[in-house]
Parts: structure tokens; sequence; C-alpha cells
């Protein structure tokens, strides 16, 4: 690995402060001997937190990793884990035809990929019970913004309607090599108990999303393109721009709509 250079198509930058990945770790809460869950890393690199990782002895440890090059390097680092780690692109992988257990989350996802982790991994919410993730500032900010703010968006909403979210901590970027451009964040996700919104998804997503697309309109004109009934266009929501609305005001207005439209 002497010639090994980071791959930028890949977003590759590696934490070198074993003090941080010693901390984003120890912030899993998954019972270390459970028989039943996986502890699965995303794109562990050259093994910054699989080394801890491997100390804590979880029963069941895999790392997926999309570098062939890197994932020579952890077959030869972390032998023990031969059988369990897996070269592939995490966003096509088949989490539920892989596994059956839930599954905790770990991993300084690559910065030009992680909202589609973040989205992949809400499509499987059901299994997925914990992500401890460090992700660039911007987006972490993004993912844990209120209502009325201009972080706030559809990560926002998506992410706070399944998980409880906790900021942990800032990481400076002179801790990686190479050092992005920007500072980073280590965010902890916890499945919370909403098995389902009460309200149609579909259309819970497709509000958000026409809402936040033309945000600076009135969600009544950002909406236009359903041809809604007349009548809701009083709702209250409809004179709001989607940044103000709460996820339980998405929700309310989901059930108005869903009532008036086949």
């Amino acid at each position: 690995m002497s010639a090994w250079k980071p791959k930028k198509y890949l977003g590759q930058h590696f934490l070198k402060d074993l003090d941080i990945s010693k901390q984003i770790v120890e912030a899993i809460k998954l019972p270390l001997q459970d028989p039943s869950s996986i502890v699965l890393e995303i794109g562990p690199g050259k093994g910054a937190l699989t080394h801890f990782l491997v100390q804590k002895q979880f029963a069941n440890l895999y790392l997926v990793e999309i570098d062939s090059e890197l994932v020579s390097y952890l077959l030869k680092t972390y032998p023990i884990l031969s059988n369990h780690i897996i070269e592939a692109d995490f966003i096509k992988l088949d989490l539920t035809k892989r596994w059956v257990g839930p599954i905790s989350v770990v991993g300084n996802f690559p910065y030009n990929i992680s909202s589609q982790i973040f989205f992949k991994l809400l499509q499987h919410r059901d299994q997925v019970k914990e992500i401890v993730c460090m992700v660039q500032k911007e987006v972490a900010e993004r993912i844990i913004a209120q209502p009325g703010s201009k972080a706030y968006g559809i990560p926002s909403v998506f992410l706070q309607a399944f998980y409880n979210i906790n900021y942990l901590f800032t990481v400076g970027p002179d801790l990686f090599m190479p050092p992005p451009k920007v500072n980073s964040a280590v965010i902890r996700l916890e499945r919370n108990e909403l098995q389902q919104l009460p309200c149609n998804e579909n259309l819970f997503s497709k509000l958000v999303k026409l809402g936040f697309q033309q945000r600076r309109k009135k969600l009544k004109n950002a909406l236009s393109a359903m041809i809604l009934p007349a009548h809701l266009v009083d709702l209250p929501q409809l004179n709001q721009r989607a940044e103000e609305l709460s996820i339980s005001d998405f929700i309310a207005l989901t059930q108005e709509i869903g009532a008036h439209i086949a």
C-alpha cells in the first residue's frame, strides 16, 4: 500500500486521528455480543474505524468497500474478517437479501455520496436501527435542522420522521489525509418507534419534494402542478413555505390532500 494514493473520484479522505476513530466506535449503542444484530461499516478505507470495531468483538461485523485495492489491504490486515469483507457499491447492495437481523451502520461516509447513502438507509429503515457516521458538517447541519432554518429541507424531514438524531462533535480537516476543504461532523441516528407515517407515504414524499424544490414559494404555488381542489387552497399549510412546516404539519397536509384527491 506504500504507493497507493487516495482516489478523488471515490471521495476518499482518510481519518488519521485515533482518538476520533475511537470516539466514533464508542458512540455505537448496540450490545456487544447480541447474536441477532449486524454491525455494518460502510467505506472502511484503510481501517481507521475497523481497528476499534474489531477490538469491540461485535458478534457480526461486516465491511463494505468499493475499492478493490483497499479490499485486498483489509483482507491482509484483518484476516479474522475474511468472510465478512464485501467488495461492492453500497448504494447497489440489497441489505434485506444479505442480512435478516437489525443493523447498526457505522462509517466515515464518502462526502460525494453521503446523501445517497442516507436515502438508501431510509429505504431499509425497518432493519437499520442505528447510524453512527461522519459526514461533511454542512450535511450534518441539514439533517438536524429545524423548521424555519435555511438548512431545513428534504433530508431533515425524511430522516427526522423516522430517526432521533444527535450531533455529537465537529472534526477539523487537518485530521484527514488528504485534508478536505470543509469541516466534518459526527452524528448518531437512532430509529424511533414510528413504524409508518399516519398518512400516504408516497404522497407525503411528493409534497415534501415539490415544496422544497421551490422553497421560496408558498406551498400552494409550489404544488400548482398537482391541480388541487379549489377549496383546499385556504389550508394554513398551503399558505406557508415548505421550510416553515414541521413534520407533523406535512403529515396533516398529506392527510387533508389525500382525502380529496384520487
